[in-house]
């Protein structure tokens, strides 16, 4: 009877530990997204490096749950954050899906004419997934600092509380105010 009780909690606990995500207030280990494991859609080099200077939002979604944070998404965009202090970058874990690597980089130009400050890269290799412990097969949301330290990390989709939540800590990161002092 009791082992019954146990085995969701343990398989709850195991999914936990096993989609951490990156520890808040600290800057992740570096990474580069190049050649054949992926890179920016003009085919360049992406690097996490180049999170830093501004307040970045990063999202690492699975093609097929992409559609998962939109409000969050959409809210971001309605917000119209000064482009000299935020940038968001979308990272397409393009080995959690069975769509054709074609077809992805046809959405992502879409994509691109829809959200164009945003960077959209492809992770052909799930580097972020094993290298920053992100769950593989979902939509993270990870907002980082300008000095390139976590200050929000996420798996799956978010509450219409935890939207009002970053986009508070964004206005936050930016000018040190309050987001309810914004308007």
């Amino acid at each position: 009877m009791y082992r019954c009780r146990l085995i969701p909690i343990i398989i709850a606990a195991i999914a936990y530990c096993g989609f951490a995500g990156l520890p808040l207030h600290q800057k992740p280990s570096l990474l580069e997204l190049s050649g054949p494991c992926g890179g920016r859609l003009n085919g360049q080099t992406w690097s996490s490096g180049e999170i830093s200077g501004k307040v970045f939002s990063v999202y690492y979604i699975d093609p097929d749950e992409s559609e998962t944070n939109e409000p969050l998404f959409t809210a971001l965009k309605a917000e119209n954050f000064p482009g000299d202090k935020v940038q968001s970058v979308a990272i397409l874990n393009t080995k959690a899906t069975w769509v054709p690597g074609g077809v992805l980089t046809m959405v992502l130009k879409r994509k691109q004419k829809k959200y164009p400050r945003t960077i959209y890269v492809k992770d052909n290799c799930r580097l972020l997934a094993t290298k920053w412990n992100l769950a593989d097969h979902s939509s993270d949301i990870l907002l980082f600092n300008a000095q390139g330290k976590v200050i929000f990390s996420h798996d799956g989709k978010l509450s219409d509380a935890q939207i009002r939540e970053v986009i508070g800590l964004i206005w936050n990161a930016i000018d040190g105010r309050p987001a309810d002092a914004q308007k």
